[in-house]
């Protein structure tokens, strides 16, 4: 059975996959962004900062959107991400509301873990998804990577 404690740890991993997704989906439009504006063969650190501070003030939705109007292979994401979004909101705003007492019980807490492991699942698809947008292949790394690793 499930503590508070442990509901608690899994709650924080969960919103630091949603903030790994959240800068990835930063660093492609940062990637994109600096090839528009030629920062990488003409570096301009003002355009650059604009460039930046104008994705940090985004919200992931708003990523998810610019995201796909400037990279094609990004829509093929869609229901990937828009999922992911729906979870990551879900989170943030409504799960606690919405197990209210249950964090009073083994019992349940432990029906805050399993909610908690879904929505961490739909979460890390879509950061995963997007990671290989960027050549990145995680699960490989993560299968290649020394047996004293901590797994995503």
């Amino acid at each position: 059975m499930s503590t508070l404690n442990d509901v608690y740890r899994k709650f924080g991993e969960t919103s630091e996959a949603a903030q790994l997704l959240e800068t990835e989906l930063g660093n492609l439009l940062l990637e994109v962004g600096g090839i528009e504006a030629d920062l990488f063969h003409n570096p301009n650190p003002v355009v650059a900062m604009e460039l930046m501070t104008k994705i940090n003030r985004k919200t992931l939705g708003q990523l998810i959107r610019n995201a796909k109007r400037a990279v094609y292979s990004v829509n093929e994401l869609e229901t990937i991400l828009s999922e992911a979004q729906s979870e990551r909101n879900r989170l943030a705003h409504t799960f606690y509301r919405q197990h209210n007492f249950r964090r009073n019980s083994e019992e349940g807490c432990q029906i805050m873990m399993d909610d908690l492991e879904k929505i961490h699942h739909k979460i890390l698809e879509a950061y995963k998804a997007i990671l290989l947008l960027s050549g990145i292949d995680i699960e490989k790394i993560e299968l290649e990577a020394p047996t004293k690793h901590v797994k995503i």
